[in-house]
């Protein structure tokens, strides 16, 4: 069997297995020889980003993506640079600054929406490990758009994001207060319990070990003594501290967090914030998406500005300048309808 053919097989069992999950990726390298069989590269056809596949002929090679966001619907060039010395593209706003840090996760000419209809579009970067993000932007930004495409919530309508080496079980993802039924008849332990499901499954009991951290999430957030409400008797800021208290058990490395103190009590704000600077100097990347700019100036070190496109990403202070938000505001309300229903065609991977 030829080299050619070979390739051939090989890459139609890697295309296969990135539409079917868009968190593994390989790429071919052409410099190298191809091997004799697949089992002499891995013992499956894929590889997780972030582990390097143990083939003898060097046949497979982690690839990383270029920083700059793009406009174009043009497929990204690899970059394989350290990734602490790319450049940006000229005039091109950056996901994020010049590397000191392992990127935990990348956009891939991501854009994401409902119904063919794109939220957010474009996007090309990565994130650091470690850390600490605001997402902000005007209503309709795209911003809750985003965070459930990294929770793997939304598909992409084109492009991809990349896990490097993280699991789904690794995120943990705490939601809008409104998209909650809170006339569901849960109590406040059971609620904060379900933070375990995908450690343990749906069906899978509670064993002494897993109540004791269940208990301590819950002292955690300051719920002590309200085990046994059920969560429709809550104020906004106890249902807010039972859904930190269900992020708090997860004890992820990555963690997303939308819109997490709208409506709620100050004294609230003040003790789930210190909760958040807490998980950041444990060195796990925080993503927020706030409206709040005062707060964001005041907690978060950077700042994604979004307007369904990058506007500005970097430094808080710089990125929250007024000519931003204005510019923000003015891309925001020049999306209409009609322009939003043009989809830029290209190879849709994990659609």
């Amino acid at each position: 069997m030829t080299s050619n053919m070979l390739s051939f097989r090989n890459k139609v069992a890697l295309s296969s297995q990135m539409r079917q999950d868009p968190y593994f990726a390989i790429t071919f390298d052409p410099q190298f020889s191809l091997p004799t069989t697949l089992s002499d590269v891995y013992p499956t056809p894929f590889s997780p980003i972030g582990r390097r596949p143990q083939a003898r002929s060097g046949a497979l090679q982690q690839r990383r993506r270029p920083l700059a966001v793009g406009h174009r619907c043009v497929a990204a060039a690899v970059d394989d640079r350290p990734l602490g010395t790319r450049l940006n593209a000229p005039g091109s706003p950056c996901l994020r600054p010049p590397l000191q840090a392992e990127a935990l996760l990348y956009f891939d000419d991501l854009t994401l929406g409902y119904n063919r209809h794109p939220a957010v579009h474009h996007l090309r970067g990565e994130v650091a490990t470690g850390s600490l993000l605001a997402i902000v932007g005007p209503n309709g930004a795209g911003k809750s758009t985003l965070l459930k495409g990294i929770a793997g919530e939304l598909r992409p309508l084109q492009g991809r994001i990349v896990l490097n080496g993280l699991q789904r079980r690794q995120i943990a993802y705490l939601t809008q207060q409104a998209t909650l039924d809170t006339s569901f008849p849960i109590v406040v332990h059971d609620f904060v319990a379900m933070g375990l499901w995908r450690e343990i499954g749906a069906f899978a009991g509670l064993n002494r070990a897993r109540r004791r951290r269940i208990e301590a999430a819950i002292d955690g957030v300051g719920l002590s003594g309200l085990e046994g409400r059920p969560i429709g008797s809550l104020s906004g800021g106890q249902l807010q501290r039972a859904l930190f208290a269900r992020v708090l058990l997860q004890d992820a490395p990555l963690v997303l967090l939308d819109e997490p103190y709208g409506a709620i009590d100050v004294a609230s704000v003040h003790d789930l914030a210190a909760l958040v600077r807490r998980w950041h100097s444990e060195g796990r990347t925080v993503i927020s998406v706030l409206h709040d700019l005062e707060h964001v100036r005041q907690e978060y070190p950077e700042t994604l500005l979004l307007a369904r496109e990058v506007v500005a990403r970097g430094d808080t202070a710089r990125v929250l300048s007024e000519a931003n938000l204005l510019r923000a505001q003015r891309l925001a309300g020049g999306h209409r309808e009609d322009q939003a229903t043009a989809i830029c065609r290209s190879n849709r991977i994990g659609a």
